[in-house]
Order: structure tokens, then sequence, then C-alpha cells
């Protein structure tokens, strides 16, 4: 169970989640989301999450390897804002956090209660459409609000017609 939603209330705005990974699919999906952001005069929140098993070292260099995995994170972000400020022209929300991926995006919905849709883009590698996507094909991660999931094959010019 979701909270209620808050995007429709005045003083608030409909919010678009993109989820920024290392696969190759999620620029696409920042396209769309910044691009029905922009057209809906809603908002665009980026999330990053680094997954915490990587850091089980002793009590040091956890905090070293932690740091570096932040470090990198928030360089990734700030690419990705840069792109779509420059591509789309609106300033999106940068949100960082560690842990599972399904478990950090349910706990965002839950406190951001104007973020209203989560924007996923499908991968075209044989392994398959990509593990978010996957995850909600296989409905071990349902989302409790409203998923779009664009197709492997839509380039910008084709999102943009959309949006």
């Amino acid at each position: 169970m979701v909270s209620k939603r808050l995007s429709r209330l005045e003083g608030h705005r409909r919010k678009f989640l993109a989820v920024i990974d290392d696969t190759p699919e999620c620029s696409r999906a920042v396209h769309y989301a910044g691009r029905r952001a922009k057209n809906s005069n809603g908002g665009l929140v980026l999330l990053y999450v680094i997954p915490d098993g990587d850091f089980q070292q002793w009590l040091g260099v956890e905090e070293i390897m932690r740091a570096e995995a932040r470090d990198e994170a928030e360089a990734i972000m700030a690419k990705s804002a840069q792109t779509v400020r420059e591509t789309i022209g609106i300033e999106p929300e940068i949100v960082i956090r560690e842990g599972a991926a399904a478990s950090q995006i349910h706990t965002l919905i839950e406190e951001d209660r104007d973020i209203a849709i989560l924007v996923l883009a499908a991968g075209s590698a044989k392994e398959g459409p990509g593990p978010l996507v996957s995850m909600i094909a296989g409905r071990t991660a349902a989302f409790p609000i409203p998923v779009t999931v664009l197709p492997d094959n839509l380039g910008d010019e084709e999102i943009d017609a959309l949006c």
C-alpha cells in the first residue's frame, strides 16, 4: 500500500522517476521521463542506487570503498543531470541511495508523494530486458505507482513524438 499521491493538490506537481544505472537503456528512460515532465509542467527525479553488498570488507577498507562508490555515483548523476539540462531544459532532482534497488525505489516513492510515475526502458540484450524491467515482469517487485516501460527500439525522435 502506498500513501496517497499529492501531485494533483495545489502547491504540488507530478514527478516522473527514472533510475540511473549502468544499463545502456537507462538514458532512454531519462529522456522520456524528462520530456514528459517538461511537457506536463512536472518534475523529474533521478535515482541512483549503490548496491550495499559491495562493502563487506574490514571496517577501514569498507569506509574507503563506500566513499569511492558515493563519489562515482555523484559523478554519474552530475553527468546525467547535465545531459537533462542541455537536452530537455529542466533541472532534475538528484537522489542517491544505498541498498537494494527495488527497496530503495519503494522507499523513495513513499517519501516523495509527488512521484506519480516510474519510467523504465527495456533493453535489447540477449540476457533480457534489464534488471528492473525483469523484476516487474516477474512480479517480484511490483511498484505502487504506474510504471511506463519503453520498448527497446525507440530512439530520441520517437520518444519526443510520444511525449
